[in-house]
């Protein structure tokens, strides 16, 4: 067997696994298995990479390539082991980023390697497609990073005429590639570079509340697909087959949280959705009706009376990390024979799977964890619905007021339940920046205060009754 063969079995192995690895992707309970069969897969195409003859001549410029390597390696370790929870999303972003904005290298290095060979028009197209898909990725993502980090408002930026400006630029674009594919100009590929970091600059920009966990998905599909692009211009079915998976999971992803929300892809990317608070944050409304608020304890009482509870959590438990004392307060509950769950919204958090991330950091069961539509089917049944952080995802205006910003999204009905507990620090809106007609449902109590300090008095009440 020839060193050409082998390497191409081996990077049929790899792609491979990435398959195999999208499929642990899709349950809570294999997700972990699948991550580990993907990076093996990685493991056994870079190695591979090294043995690879490119016409005839072995690698260029391999210290540099392993100084890289290495560089990376004491930066995303440390990264990614002592990351917290809340900041995952920044870290998907960030991480994101860089790959798009490393297809977009590679695709303005090939250019100006291949200009003067006078290649195929197809050829360049691929080029100027993985600087623009790149490039609009790699800086979609450094503004979401922002957003997120807090470094800027995570509320919807908008201006006069934004949508025509973001036409104009995206239009300027594809008129650029079409001169450079006549032309070959390496000046205006620089040109077309800027441009493609300024729209997605202005494309993110509208974008936010409850909107980032789609944005996110949606810069990771243009990801993949400035990474299939670049295979194309290497030559290099592997990075086809990667990039290719990546790009399409994530439109499908995409697609699937837009659904989730009951809204169009269109509707969230040029709506604005969030730019106004229309949530007082007052304890008693104008007609009189008051929330009515509960101690740690009192909860503590109600749980221990409880036959069945649900547990629905939110952004909040991940910004208080009062996730492994959630699981402590289910493991006292089911000490004493009471059937707990977690309902699961796949908008909650500010990413795909946030929460069923977070809970298994916590070492939650899996059969435990609920998705949306078969929670309600069982919150009927349920004793308790305690609401742990999240707003949006149960706030009954996406069902009853066609007014509301968030109608037609599904929700998590928790006021099927007897009683409805909320811990809160305070009634402040979530990111939808509207008001939660639940907050003041008879059935309803308010523990304001950190979830995980709430959630350890909870759990010290029960062991005490």
């Amino acid at each position: 067997m020839s060193r050409e063969t082998l390497i191409d079995l081996l990077y049929l192995f790899s792609a491979t696994t990435f398959v195999l690895a999208l499929k642990g992707l899709g349950s809570p309970k294999r997700a972990r298995y699948g991550n580990m069969v993907a990076a093996f897969g990685m493991l056994v195409a870079i190695v591979a990479t090294f043995f690879k003859y490119v016409d005839g001549h072995a690698l260029y410029h391999v210290p540099l390539m392993l100084l890289a390597m290495f560089i990376g390696l004491i930066v995303a370790v440390p990264v990614a082991r002592f990351v917290k929870m809340t900041a995952m999303p920044q870290l998907v972003a960030i991480f994101n980023g860089v790959g798009g904005g490393a297809a977009s290298l590679v695709s303005i290095t090939e250019f100006v390697h291949i200009k003067s060979t006078h290649p195929a028009t197809y050829v360049i197209l691929e080029v100027l497609l993985g600087v623009l898909i790149g490039t609009v990725s790699f800086a979609g993502s450094a503004i979401a990073f922002a957003k997120l980090q807090e470094l800027m408002t995570g509320r919807p930026v908008t201006y006069p005429g934004q949508q025509v400006i973001n036409g104009v630029v995206g239009l300027a674009s594809l008129a650029l590639i079409v001169t450079i594919l006549v032309t070959s100009s390496e000046p205006l590929l620089w040109v077309l570079l800027g441009l493609a970091f300024v729209l997605g600059v202005i494309f993110v920009l509208p974008i936010g509340g409850a909107d980032v966990p789609v944005l996110i998905s949606l810069l990771n599909a243009f990801t993949g697909l400035a990474v299939a692009a670049s295979g194309f211009t290497l030559g290099s079915n592997l990075l086809i087959v990667a990039g290719t998976l990546v790009g399409a999971s994530g439109i499908l992803l995409t697609r699937l949280m837009s659904k989730a929300m009951g809204r169009s892809l269109p509707n969230i990317l040029f709506s604005a959705f969030g730019a106004t608070v229309t949530a007082s944050g007052d304890t008693q409304r104008a007609d009189g009706r008051s929330v009515r608020s509960g101690t740690p304890e009192d909860i503590a009482i109600l749980l221990g009376f409880a036959s069945r509870v649900v547990f629905v959590p939110g952004y909040g438990l991940a910004v208080s990390q009062g996730q492994h004392v959630l699981r402590e307060l289910a493991d006292e509950l089911e000490k004493r024979g009471i059937e707990v769950f977690y309902g699961i919204h796949p908008v909650a958090g500010r990413m795909p799977g946030h929460m069923n991330v977070l809970l298994a950091e916590a070492n939650v069961p899996y059969e435990q964890l609920v998705e949306m539509d078969e929670a309600n089917s069982e919150l009927q049944t349920a004793d308790v619905c305690l609401v742990v952080g999240a707003n949006d995802t149960v706030n009954p205006a996406a069902t009853d007021d066609k007014t509301s910003p968030i109608y037609g999204m599904p929700i998590i009905h928790a006021d099927l339940a007897e009683n409805v507990v909320f811990l809160k620090r305070s009634m402040r809106p979530g990111f939808a920046g509207i008001e939660n007609e639940l907050l003041y449902n008879p059935k309803t109590t308010l523990v304001f205060g950190d979830a995980k300090d709430t959630l350890t008095k909870m759990v010290a009440a029960v062991k005490a009754s």
